[in-house]
């Protein structure tokens, strides 16, 4: 693919920024970094995000990470995750209002948490190459995974959106044959396809939990006191709360 990191802000090097460190600490990248450069939000910046892009996110990061030899395309995503936090945090501030029900009393009150204080959750570690080796409960077949990038994850988005309301997108297949780059020492993707479209569902769980538990990435559940007096587990996420003050709401 050709190398468009001088159109991006990875040219940039001269402009203020700060190193941020990757959950995975690289190893799921060619170059192991396990830092890499970011640049803050400036007024131009804003420009991007009043536009209305469907892909503000991507271009963001694009502008933002100010390395050569890595795309956020490339990432995974509990690196993005920590790449989109410390542009909030320098930016707007680390604290996060959330709405979030008493479980008690079933009434919504505003948590407000410390985005500066999630730590780094990591499960197994990969293989040399970036994969996991691991053996299915159902078939027993031995299989390797991998977590999705950040470009592969929007890929399956477009793919998803663009099917009828009337028809089923299949959102666990997409997924499934991107994740898993070996079934029984055969890399073919064609094989990879067909196997993915047979396999047990307690095996395709199996991969999803696994993945889940196991992809380095920020813990974003923080516990927080409720109206009620109980404590109850809140979750940081990516939505309409995350990105308001981006937009100036």
């Amino acid at each position: 693919m050709e190398d468009k990191s001088k159109e991006y802000g990875q040219s940039s090097f001269d402009l203020p920024h700060d190193v941020v460190q990757l959950p995975s600490g690289g190893i799921f990248y060619k170059n192991k970094k396990k830092t890499i450069k970011i640049g803050y939000l400036t007024a131009s910046d804003e420009n991007l995000l009043l536009g209305n892009s469907k892909n503000f996110t991507l271009q963001l990061l694009r502008n933002k990470i100010y390395e050569h030899d890595i795309r956020p395309e490339d990432m995974i995503e509990g690196d993005i995750e920590a790449v989109l936090i410390f542009l909030r945090n320098t930016s707007f501030g680390s604290e996060l209002e959330l709405s979030v029900p008493d479980p008690k009393t079933g009434k919504f009150f505003n948590a407000v948490i410390d985005l500066s204080e999630l730590s780094i959750e990591k499960g197994d570690m990969p293989d040399s190459d970036g994969t996991y080796t691991i053996t299915l409960p159902k078939s027993s077949d031995v299989i390797k995974i991998k977590p999705l990038t950040y470009g592969e994850i929007l890929e399956i988005n477009d793919i998803i959106d663009s099917y009828p309301t009337n028809r089923v997108a299949p959102k666990v297949t997409l997924r499934l044959s991107r994740e898993i780059v070996e079934i029984n020492g055969n890399p073919d993707k064609v094989n990879i396809v067909k196997y993915v479209e047979t396999m047990p569902i307690a095996d395709s769980k199996f991969i999803r939990k696994y993945l889940s538990t196991n992809e380095p990435k920020l813990n974003l559940k923080r516990n927080v006191k409720t109206p009620s007096g109980d404590m109850t587990t809140v979750t940081a996420g990516f939505g309409v709360e995350f990105f308001r003050p981006f937009f100036g709401l």
